[in-house]
This record gives structure tokens, sequence and C-alpha cells, in this order.
């Protein structure tokens, strides 16, 4: 069986930025930035335990989007779990389970919906096709609800029809299975997480975690996800993908390592840097540190000097004064207009409109 969901879509730019402005639906904000007391209501996530549920991935939103508050200390997100059955025990993949307190009835009151990762999907792993009591209880989510996976939890999505022509990413190792089950959807095998506005995936197991610190960076600005990451004891921003960890039959031995290059590159940023500077840096041929680098980290040099420039440019726009041309030279961009382009892409969003955002948003310890 599979769903349609009316009003879905890949976010523009637009409906983007108006989500920013909104960030988590709560009415009218004060001076101070914080909704008004009488308007206030946290983003509801809604994870989906399923029988078969991995208990480490289950875990992760209740992790994760239960540590940010506002500068009221109250908390920018409720987190409930539910199942697909009334409210009862759900059998996990280890050798517990855990007594669930909602019924399917949850997702309709949902602004997020995650499904984590369940080793015991039947159907919707091996053929693709959703069962009766699995679709009635998707049946309950609202158009217009973020959608997030975790892991194999992303072929619950498929199954639904919610990826259909849209980018999903899976675990590589069930990325052969996947792409022969959904050949509409656009998979990318090499990513930690793939962000199409309102549907998220993620890749194995831990990505869940980087997926989960991106939905709060989208919310609520990096200050408040880099809090998070540091009380969780995680990088606030893994880079490249997940084909640093993909199995490869002949690895070559004793692989010289990128490092040193990325650190001197870090330290350079807003210098207009060249490919064979960074070689040089390992002593290495520009073909073979290309190579290297994209083993090591899973994406090219280029995209990496671009990620972290964008990083640079959130950081400088939300920490600091200055301005517009400012940030994009010390972030390495050159000009206003090449920054207004990357970060469009990457963000969704002008330089502008995410200082207006994200600007007086702070972490509160």
């Amino acid at each position: 069986m599979t769903l349609s969901r009316n009003g879905t879509g890949t976010l523009s730019s637009k409906d983007t930025q108006a989500r920013n402005d909104s960030l988590d639906r709560n009415g009218t904000p004060d001076r101070d930035g914080t909704p008004a007391v009488a308007d206030f209501r946290p983003h509801r996530v809604v994870v989906l335990a399923l029988d078969g549920v991995l208990p480490f991935e289950l875990g992760i939103p209740h992790r994760i989007f239960g540590r940010p508050k506002d500068a009221r200390r109250r908390p920018l997100y409720e987190v409930v779990t539910c199942s697909i059955r009334p409210p009862g025990p759900v059998e996990t993949d280890a050798d517990f389970t855990i007594q669930v307190g909602h019924g399917p009835e949850a997702l309709a009151t949902a602004d997020t919906v995650i499904v984590p990762a369940s080793y015991e999907l039947g159907p919707v792993f091996e053929e693709g096709v959703l069962t009766d009591e699995l679709a009635a209880a998707l049946a309950h989510i609202r158009p217009g609800t973020r959608l997030a996976s975790i892991c194999t939890g992303v072929y619950v999505l498929a199954a639904a029809g919610y990826l259909d022509g849209r980018p999903a990413t899976t675990h590589w190792a069930n990325a052969d299975r996947f792409q022969r089950l959904f050949p509409k959807i656009e998979l990318n095998a090499d990513v930690l997480y793939v962000d199409d506005g309102d549907v998220l995936t993620s890749a194995g197991v831990a990505s869940g975690i980087d997926l989960c610190l991106h939905m709060v960076r989208r919310d609520h600005g990096t200050a408040v996800a880099n809090d998070v990451a540091r009380r969780t004891v995680v990088p606030p921003h893994r880079n490249g993908g997940q084909a640093q960890y993909i199995q490869r039959p002949f690895p070559e031995p004793q692989l010289a390592t990128t490092a040193t290059a990325r650190a001197w590159a870090l330290g350079r940023l807003q210098e207009p840097l060249q490919l064979r500077d960074m070689a040089e840096q390992e002593s290495m041929s520009v073909r073979t540190f290309t190579r290297r680098f994209r083993e090591e980290v899973g994406v090219s040099p280029g995209q990496w000097l671009t990620q972290q420039r964008v990083e640079r440019a959130r950081h400088l726009l939300e920490s600091t004064d200055l301005s517009v041309d400012q940030v994009a030279r010390d972030a390495g961009f050159g000009t206003a207009q090449s920054m207004r382009q990357h970060l469009q892409t990457a963000l969704g969003v002008t330089p502008t409109s995410y200082r207006r955002t994200f600007r007086a948003t702070a972490p509160v310890h």
C-alpha cells in the first residue's frame, strides 16, 4: 500500500525562509526574539517506534531535541514516542521491550515525525510495500508535517510514497537493495544525510545524530546546535559523507593522511586557496591528493572548502556585527554576491535573512 501526501514537495527558498522566520510556529515573538508566553508551544517531535526498532537510533531524537531551551529556559521541542498500535509494549532489536505511551493518533499532533531504524520491517524491506497496519498509522500524519528517517527508517518513507522523485540516502550497505526497490528515488549513498526541505533522510546509525543536529541548526541556528553537540560530546558537524566508511575491496596500505592540508587550509579560509597549494602540504601530486582526500573525507577538496567557508560565514553572521561584505571576505568568498549564491545553495536563504533569523539566538546553560 502506498500513501500520497497533498501539499508536500521541495521547499523553495521562500518557503525555507518562512519556516526559519517562524522558527517552530510558536506565535508572535517578544522583543528578545522569543515567543510570547501565552502563544508559546514547543515544536512537537513524534518518534515512531516500530517492532524491531534499534534502541540506539530510537534514543537519538530524545537526546538531541530534548536539550535546547530558549532564553526563558522553556524547552524548544517536545519529544514523544508512539507505536502503530494502541499504547503498550514494543519489541526492540535488543533483549528488552519498551513501553510506549502513545498510539498512532499521536502522529496527527506532530510538527516533525521521525522514523528510526528497525530490522523487522517485513514487506517494507523485502518488497517495498507497507502493511495495512502501518499505512493506517501513517495516514494520521498531517500534510506539511516535516518527515525524517534514520538508517532503514527511510524504507518506510519510501514505501509510503513520500520520497518519489526526491533525493534520499540510507545506510551504504542497503543502498543497492533500496535502489532496486525504489527506482523513482534519487539515492545518494555517499552522504551522511539529505535535507530536501520537508523530508530529511540519514545514513546509518550515528548519522542520525548528524541529521538531528542539522535540524536543530536549521530551526534555531548554529549556536544552539553547537551547544547541544557539546553537551552530547559529539562534533557539531562532521565533514564529508559515509563514503569514507564504505568497505573497499583493496584499500591501499598505509594510506597517507590529508589532515595536515586540511588544518593548513582552515587557518587560511580568507585567502584564495589553490588545490596545488593544499597538495604541496602533503608532498603529493594534485591527482594523488584529490583521490586520497575524497577517500578520507568523502567529498572533493573544493566541496570541502566551500563547506568550511559556509560554516565560517554562518558563525560570523550569527556572532558578529561585521557587514555582509566583510563576512564574505573573512569567510573566503571574496564578494558578497559569491557568498550569497553559496548560502542560497547550501541553506536556501540570503546572508541578510540568515542573520535576521539567527542573530539573537543563543544557547541556554
